[in-house]
Parts: structure tokens; sequence; C-alpha cells
């Protein structure tokens, strides 16, 4: 059953990324700008201009500059970026592993904040403090990610500097790196003081991200726990007298963790994609600020290979979370 799940999802997973593919390529082609316009030198001939066209087959008609591109990506070729002048699939490498460990650790925190409020809000329900919760994780859930972003820049990192504001790691730190995952990679090896740099260079970013995702699993969780406590297995767990933390840690939770696992794979991706702008903020050296930067120079083949990167990220994280349900759940599994 999961192997059959695989193929078909990944073949999904392949379909919808051309669909992507034609997608991304027909707007940047439709939208205003010109990219050879805006890296050309003011004394620049046409000539000159002709030139740089022919350099990024931009000179060719879409359908050929589609298929060239298409080629390229299959070959592994994702085309050079025409405001830095390296090559694209260098770059994501680069930046990517930034994002992941960014997008990673406000996944845990999340998790983490998100189950905690509903596991007290459920043992508190009965008082005047689950009021109190929700309307504190209504709070969480009404503000954005860069709205959190720019309040810890401005109390953390202004008035309160306990923070570093920018970077992902001291500049003063003397080090060298095997990979581009510093934070694994560091904690791995053992050495916990540049881990703890890290971190530091993380926390503000990590938890702009994780507060909405938090407010988002806490408020599905605690209606998942609310009903599953009205089953008749805890009901029966009650009258043997288990306590009433060992019926919701121990009952009532492992049923209600399927509708709010699924869930939180679409938050996910919707957090993968505020990266974007939390990177900016905080000028995170990931794939999200690297995505600004190419769209004001309107690099197109960086655009592209950034738009693919993202597309595959939510499909992969959908795909996981679904493995994931069908996994705990007996009847999908044998369904």
């Amino acid at each position: 059953m999961l192997a059959a799940i695989v193929l078909r999802r990944s073949l999904m997973t392949i379909v919808t990324l051309f669909g992507v593919a034609i997608v991304v390529f027909l707007l940047l082609r439709v939208a205003p700008g010109d990219p050879i316009a805006m890296m050309i030198s003011p004394g620049a001939g046409p000539d000159d201009v002709a030139a740089l066209r022919a350099r990024y087959g931009l000179d060719a008609p879409p359908l050929i500059q589609f298929w060239i591109w298409l080629h390229g990506i299959l070959m592994g070729d994702f085309g050079t970026s025409i405001s830095l002048r390296l090559d694209v699939l260098s770059l994501l490498a680069e930046r990517l592993p930034a994002t992941l460990e960014l997008s990673g650790l406000a996944l845990a925190l999340g998790v983490f904040l998100g189950g905690a409020i509903a596991v007290i809000a459920t043992l508190l329900r009965r008082s005047f403090v689950a009021g109190l919760i929700d309307a504190v994780n209504g709070l969480l859930l009404a503000v954005p990610d860069f709205v959190w972003a720019l309040a810890f820049v401005l109390v953390l990192g202004v008035l309160i500097p306990v923070l570093p504001l920018s970077g992902r790691i001291d500049p003063a730190l003397e080090t060298t790196f095997v990979t581009r995952f510093y934070l694994v990679e560091n904690l791995v090896s053992g050495r916990l003081a540049l881990a703890g740099d890290i971190l530091r260079h993380m926390a503000m970013p990590s938890l702009a991200l994780a507060l909405p995702l938090a407010a988002v699993i806490a408020r599905i969780l605690k209606e998942a726990l609310a009903e599953a406590m009205q089953q008749d297995y805890v009901l029966l767990a009650r009258v043997k007298g288990f306590s009433e933390l060992r019926l919701v840690l121990g009952e009532a939770l492992r049923n209600a963790v399927g509708p709010t696992l699924a869930l939180t794979g679409v938050q996910f991706t919707f957090l993968i994609g505020g990266t974007v702008i939390v990177e900016r903020i905080f000028s995170y050296p990931g794939i999200g600020n690297m995505a600004i930067d190419a769209v004001i120079n309107r690099d197109l083949p960086l655009i592209q290979g950034l738009v693919l990167v993202f597309g595959l990220m939510f499909l992969v994280v959908n795909l996981v979370i679904d493995l994931a349900v069908v996994a705990l759940n007996p009847k999908l599994r044998h369904g």
C-alpha cells in the first residue's frame, strides 16, 4: 500500500513540477521589464545588448527558450544567474541548507509550542485559564510572521540587545565547514560553542516563523483532543482511575495526532513561503532572501530555479505528511 502511494505521488510530483515550470516560464516572459537592460552599462550599444541576449538565450523564440531550459534542468544545468554571473544550481546548493535548517527549527518550535498549548488548555478546560489561553492563541494566530520578526528586532535586537540581528554566524568566529548545514554539522561534531552561536542567530527568525504555526497546531489539536476525550476508551480509562494527565497524554493524544499532522504539513508549506520575508528582515543567507534579490534584478534563470526548488519542497513535504498519516491510520493503511 505504501509503495503504491509513493509511486503514485511521485508521478504526480513530476507532472506538477512540469506544470509549475510552464507557469513560471510564461509569467516571467510576459512580465514587464528587461533583465538585460538592468545589467547593461549606460554606454553600451545595440551590439552589446544583442550579445548578452544571445549569451543568456533570450534571443530565441519563447518555445525554444523553454525547451533549452527544460533540457538543461534534466541534464542538471539550471542556467547561469544574470545578476550574479554564477551557476544557478551552485547558488541554490549554497543557500538551500540555511533555509532548510531555519524551517526545520521553526517547525520543531511550532510543534512543541502548539502541542504544549493544546495539552495545557485541555487539562485546564474547566478553569478560567482556558479562556486566557484561547485569547493568547488568537493573538498568535492573528499576527503574521513578518510582524513578529519586526517586533523581535525592536525588542530583542534594539531595546534589549540579547540576540544578533542578522547573519547566520558571528564573522569573528574563525572556522571551516565541510557542509552548508552549519547547525547539523556542529551538533554532530560536538562543537557546541559554534552550534550555540548559530542557534542564537536563528532564534528570532525561527521563533517568528514558529508562532503562527504553533497557533494553528494548538487550535486543531485542542479540538481533536476535546473530541477524543469524549470517546468510550477515554471514559473507560477514567473509570479505571487514570489521572487527567495520563488520560490526555496516554489515551487521547495519540488518537488526536492524525488530523493535526495532516494540517501541520499544509501549514509547513506556508512556513517555507514565509521564510522569504523573514530571511530578508534578518539578512539571513537563505534562498528566501536570495529570491527577493532575484525578483528585484529580474534574474530570470535564478527566479525559475528558485520557484522549482520551492515547488519541490512543497510537494516533498506533502508527500511525507501523507505517508505519515497513512502509517498512523490503520484504516488508510489497509484500505
